[in-house]
């Protein structure tokens, strides 16, 4: 996570959402309604500002073992991970890798992870709707 960056919640992330009010944008992003790969090229950088992120926070002892998110996806009603109605459940990937942007433009709120392959990085940009945030415990919680 970047440091100055707020840890934020499924609340906050459903408040973000909620106090934005989207306008059609004609930027290089598109819908972006499941996770859409963009490129560097494409990611309108100079419009958005990081308001938060989604990633757990490192721990404060250096001696504390790494605990690495977990690749769990959350799909209770059967979704796959790049379809519109899937659930942002930030305790799950991706949004559990993710940082959050909003778009100085349109108004919209935007998370952003990097996936990393052996030989690619693919930047995923996913738009926001507070409609499907959803407060999931943790995977190894609900155990």
């Amino acid at each position: 996570m970047t440091p100055h960056l707020p840890r934020l919640d499924a609340q906050a992330l459903k408040a973000l959402a909620q106090a934005s009010s989207p306008q059609t944008c004609q930027c290089a992003l598109g819908p972006c309604a499941g996770w859409e790969s963009v490129t560097e090229e494409r990611w309108p950088g100079p419009q958005m500002t990081a308001v938060g992120s989604l990633r757990a926070e490192p721990a404060e002892d250096e001696q504390a073992p790494v605990i690495e998110p977990t690749f769990e996806e959350f799909h209770p009603l059967g979704t796959r991970y790049d379809s519109p109605l899937a659930p942002f459940a930030p305790q799950f990937f991706p949004c559990n890798r993710s940082d959050v942007f909003s778009c100085n433009r349109c108004q919209r709120v935007l998370l952003r992870y990097t996936e990393f392959g052996g030989y690619y990085v693919d930047h995923r940009v996913r738009s926001l709707n507070g409609d499907l945030v959803v407060d999931a415990p943790a995977p190894d919680a609900a155990a």
